[in-house]
């Protein structure tokens, strides 16, 4: 899968399960509560992406660790905003620089 995009839905519910070491029948209850969103076919086939397998196996690694699946969603939820925010924080930073502002400690931005 490494000549495709990272987003780029290209395999089924079967060899996603394989790679990943879920059952099919456990990647669709992730997508039914909302954890899992893989592309789907014109006919409706689910299509998974790399994106999609490294989130399930991050699923998988907070099960281990004791999460139910509510809480998996948000922390998943906290993950994705947490990233959203330092690349706002980065843009922020290199915007001020540019203009010859100060930078925020680098024991402040990672907060």
């Amino acid at each position: 899968m490494s000549d495709f995009l990272p987003d780029q839905g290209v395999c089924g519910i079967s060899l996603a399960a394989e790679l990943t070491g879920v059952q099919p029948h456990a990647l669709r209850v992730y997508e039914t509560r909302g954890l899992l969103a893989p592309a789907r076919t014109a006919g409706g086939t689910r299509r998974y992406s790399a994106n999609d397998l490294d989130r399930v196996r991050r699923i998988s690694v907070l099960l281990e660790a004791g999460l139910n699946l509510a809480g998996i969603r948000h922390v998943l939820e906290l993950e994705a905003e947490t990233a959203e925010l330092r690349i706002a924080l980065d843009a922020a930073t290199s915007a001020a620089a540019a203009r010859g502002g100060a930078t925020p400690p680098a024991d402040r931005r990672r907060r």
